[in-house]
């Protein structure tokens, strides 16, 4: 793999090509800023922006003016090869609060393995309705402190565009311990990972090995080349040693206007 060549097509398909995720939501080109505006429980935020010192604090009030008249948070996604090179600087400077660095890493799919089998007692669910997706918010809550308000996106791809995403939950009995989804955005190379997720006691046992392999053989059959997710410290070295290479850093960087 050449990682400079994979993280341009990256940026290309994934930040400014990207397909909106939902029918409700849109993708809108603003001078040097590429936003998606999504539903009132979806993602709001920008993908790409090529800004440089003259035009970003511009362009910082104007994504801020924009989604505060819509009354929604948004993320501003930050590359570490975004510019300007201060631009993580003048985010802040502008109210946007910093979330936990991510790396971006990505593997091709044909040298990834596709048949690790669960540990015994596991059994991994495709989650297709409610009562799936409520098995992953539990696994959530237990292993990150989120809750569940967000899945109601998840559920709603399930049930109206399920071509795009999928789903599942590893199950010890009928006990959630780890979950994921990903998703297929259509017309580009890459399938990502999401939200891997494992409650602290099935750590370590090869439970997030064998979601991944799940979902890298999912990709495989709709014919993907990639896989992409944005990696925690904690999934990072699990990742490169399937076979993974970090590209790059992401941040992201969340404004709330309900806050201010």
């Amino acid at each position: 793999m050449n990682p400079q060549a994979v993280l341009a097509l990256f940026d290309r398909q994934m930040r400014r090509e990207a397909p909106a995720d939902a029918p409700e939501a849109r993708i809108e080109h603003v001078g040097g800023v590429v936003r998606h505006v999504g539903t009132d429980h979806g993602w709001n935020g920008i993908l790409w922006s090529d800004l440089d010192s003259g035009t970003a604090d511009a362009a910082i009030r104007e994504q801020i003016a924009h989604f505060t008249s819509l009354g929604r948070e948004f993320e501003w996604k930050l590359y570490a090869h975004d510019r300007p090179a201060d631009l993580a600087d003048r985010l802040r400077a502008a109210g946007f609060t910093p979330e936990p660095e991510e790396t971006l890493m990505v593997a091709r799919i044909a040298e990834l393995p596709t048949d690790v089998a669960p540990p015994d007692g596991i059994e991994l669910r495709p989650v297709t309705d409610a009562a799936g997706v409520a098995l992953l918010a539990d696994v959530h809550q237990q292993a990150f402190g989120t809750d569940a308000s967000h899945w109601q996106q998840l559920l709603d791809q399930l049930q109206r565009q399920p071509d795009t995403v999928a789903a599942v939950v590893a199950m010890a009995g009928e006990e959630p311990v780890s979950g994921a989804r990903m998703e297929f955005p259509p017309g580009a190379e890459f399938a990502s990972l999401w939200g891997g997720g494992t409650v602290p006691a099935w750590r370590g046992r090869g439970v997030y090995r064998s979601l991944v392999a799940l979902r890298a053989q999912a990709a495989a059959e709709r014919g993907y080349r990639y896989l992409q997710v944005d990696a925690s410290d904690q999934s990072r070295p699990i990742l490169q040693r399937l076979g993974f290479v970090p590209l790059t850093t992401t941040t992201p960087f969340v404004y709330d206007p309900a806050a201010r």
